[in-house]
C-alpha cells in the first residue's frame, strides 16, 4: 500500500449550485451545505454518498482541537482511517500546537477506499491550503493497519509509521441515515463495521471513534480497561447534537496482531 498523487475529479464528484441539480435524497443535506462546509461556494466537491456521513467543518475543527490535547504530545502522527471528502483530515492538518503556529502533527495520513471520494478530499484540502500536508492513501484502512502491525515491510516509507507515536481517528459509516431514529443506537449491529470490529482493529493504539449521538455507552464501557477513565464528547451544531466521539487509550497488554 502506498501514497497516491492527486486523483482527478470524476463524474461522481459534484459541486451543486442549484437545488434542481441535487438528487431528492440528498436535498436535505445540501440545504445544510454552509453548516457542513462554510466555504462551500469556494468550490467544495462531494460525492452523493458523502453527504450522509461528512463531519460538519465546525465539528471537525473542534474534534481536531480536542484530539490534539487529549492525546499525548508523544503522538506525532495521526491517521484518518475513513477520510471521506476530507473534513477531518483537513482539520487535523490545520491543527496547531499550544503556540498557535507549529503544526500539532508531524504527519497526517488520510485513507479512503473510494477513488472519487478521495479525489474530492484532495480537492477540498487544496482549497483549504493543506493538500500537500496530508499523505493520501487509496485503499482499505483495515488492510493498511494489518500491514502496519504485522508486515510493515509491505508498506512504502511514506506510510510506514512508528506505532508507538501514532494515534488513530475513525469516522466509520453508520449504515445509512436510519440510525437517527433509534433512541439508543446498537453499536454491535452497526454496519458494515460494528464496535467490536473497530475496537479490535484499533486497540493497540490510542484512537478516537466518531459515533452516532445516541450510541449505547454501556457497550463502549465494556471495552474500557479496568480502572481507566475515558473521554466521551457530544458535538453539537446550532444547539443540536450531531455525533459523539469516544477517545480510547491503547490497550498495552494485548498482542498487537490484527484480528482478520
Amino acid at each position: 500500500m502506498k501514497r497516491v498523487n492527486k486523483l482527478p475529479l470524476t463524474s461522481q464528484c459534484h459541486h451543486w449550485t442549484r437545488l434542481g441539480e441535487v438528487p431528492w435524497n440528498v436535498q436535505k443535506y445540501w440545504k445544510q451545505r454552509y453548516t457542513i462546509f462554510p466555504y462551500y461556494d469556494e468550490g467544495i466537491y462531494m460525492t452523493p454518498d458523502a453527504w450522509f456521513g461528512v463531519t460538519p467543518e465546525p465539528v471537525a475543527n473542534q474534534i481536531a482541537h480536542e484530539l490534539s490535547s487529549i492525546i499525548s504530545t508523544s503522538k506525532t502522527t495521526v491517521i484518518d482511517l475513513f477520510a471521506g471528502v476530507g473534513a477531518n483530515a483537513i482539520s487535523l492538518a490545520l491543527a496547531t500546537a499550544e503556540d498557535g503556529s507549529t503544526p500539532r502533527w508531524e504527519k497526517v495520513i488520510a485513507i479512503e477506499l473510494d477513488a472519487p471520494t478521495l479525489a474530492c478530499a484532495q480537492h477540498n484540502a487544496f482549497l483549504h491550503g493543506v493538500a500537500d500536508n496530508i499523505i493520501w492513501v487509496l485503499g482499505d484502512s483495515f488492510k493498511y493497519l494489518d500491514a502496519l502491525l504485522n508486515s510493515p515491510e509491505k508498506l512504502e516509507d511514506d506510510v510506514r509509521v512508528n506505532v508507538e507515536s501514532t494515534a488513530l481517528f475513525a469516522s466509520p459509516p453508520w449504515g445509512g441515515p436510519g440510525y437517527s431514529t433509534d433512541d439508543i443506537f446498537d453499536l454491535n449491529t452497526m454496519e458494515p463495521y460494528n464496535l467490536d470490529k473497530l475496537h479490535s482493529s484499533y486497540r493497540s493504539m490510542d484512537h478516537a471513534l466518531y459515533l452516532p449521538r445516541t450510541s449505547d455507552l454501556r457497550q463502549v464501557a465494556k471495552l474500557v480497561p479496568d480502572g481507566t477513565k475515558i473521554d466521551v464528547v457530544q458535538y453539537c451544531v446550532e444547539g443540536a447534537s450531531k455525533a459523539m466521539v469516544v477517545y480510547m487509550p491503547a490497550v498495552r497488554d494485548v498482542d498487537t496482531a490484527m484480528e482478520t
